[in-house]
């Protein structure tokens, strides 16, 4: 049995059986192993790290060694039905140009990250004056891998200035347990949308160009 993150459990629930798919910055390659083998998905990964695409190798995962911010140009426009950015846009150096990409060589695509408008962050920095460091964030200043942190205000702002609809928004409890979370989708009503990036830690975006 694979244990998925929830954020990993909630985009294998959005994708249909069958589907292709491209996971960039897939890891150690389980949530395309869990849709290889449970969705019957026909896919690919890219890693840039040598262990994570050796891991992908080890778990019969389709991978190849690329690095995102260079673009997909091995990749013809809508090759595949979804492209998927788990917990990866927060360490890639140019996020506006990876979603342009993952909407050309993809129907639909699918992105998961941690939310710096959470209060807990805001409560930590505000208080302790470090940055924050607990959770879905944990490590030191000097040594995260995560160069671009956003808030869901910020990234619904950059889908906007780039022309990207989106379809659903799934913001994650804290707990980690999607049922105790929001159930918001794709609403425009400010309020609510206020209270998402307050209260999520982290989310899952369904995206599609306008």
């Amino acid at each position: 049995m694979i244990s998925l993150r929830v954020d990993q459990s909630i985009i294998a629930s959005l994708i249909e059986p069958g589907s292709r798919v491209l996971d960039l910055g897939c890891g150690d390659g389980l949530l395309m192993q869990h849709l290889i083998h449970q969705k019957q998905c026909k896919g690919i990964g890219v890693e840039i790290s040598p262990e994570g695409v050796q891991s992908c190798i080890a778990h019969g995962v389709p991978v190849y060694q690329g690095d995102m911010d260079q673009g997909l140009s091995d990749h013809f426009d809508a090759t595949f039905d979804y492209v998927l950015l788990s917990h990866t846009l927060q360490a890639i150096h140019r996020p506006a140009f990876v979603l342009e990409e993952m909407l050309r060589v993809g129907r639909r695509g699918i992105v998961s990250f941690p939310n710096f408008g959470h209060w807990r962050f805001r409560w930590q920095l505000l208080i302790s004056g470090r940055v924050p460091q607990r959770g879905v964030l944990p490590y030191m200043w000097y040594d995260t891998p995560n160069i671009r942190m956003c808030t869901l205000l910020d990234f619904r702002d950059l889908c906007h200035e780039l022309d990207i609809r989106i379809v659903q928004q799934i913001p994650l409890a804290a707990s980690g347990d999607v049922k105790g979370g929001l159930p918001l989708r794709a609403s425009n009503v400010p309020w609510m949308q206020f209270m998402a990036n307050w209260l999520s830690p982290m989310a899952v975006f369904l995206l599609e160009k306008e």
